[in-house]
């Protein structure tokens, strides 16, 4: 568990389409073995540490002939972003994927000091 430690907490959230590789025959859509493809993402404003951050796949559209493996993941969690990692592998064919993220956290304040 995150204990805060004051009221002010902080919410942000957004979608991020990860990559479309059907259109241009990228490696998601041809390659076979572990493949990986990241996207930054950067929070609307600074959290005061490294927030919590749940990720989902929002949208996913993969070849039915083969089998459906996926993974995602927030990666590198900053105060002021993180990369979304989305990873397949074997002979799965991923067309497109659409990833949904949220982050919880401590908000710096105006009264904040920090001497040193």
């Amino acid at each position: 568990m995150k204990r805060l430690r004051n009221h002010l907490v902080g919410l942000d959230e957004g979608s991020v389409v990860m990559f479309s590789d059907f259109e241009d025959g990228g490696d998601m859509w041809t390659g076979t073995g572990p493949r990986l493809r990241r996207r930054a993402v950067s929070f609307s404003e600074s959290f005061r540490s490294p927030p919590t951050v749940m990720v989902s796949l929002a949208m996913f559209d993969m070849d039915q002939k083969t089998n459906q493996r996926a993974d995602i993941a927030a990666e590198n969690i900053t105060e002021e972003g993180f990369d979304l990692a989305f990873r397949t592998w074997g002979d799965t064919r991923v067309a497109r994927v659409r990833a949904n993220w949220f982050a919880m956290g401590e908000l710096g304040h105006e009264d904040d000091w920090e001497l040193y």
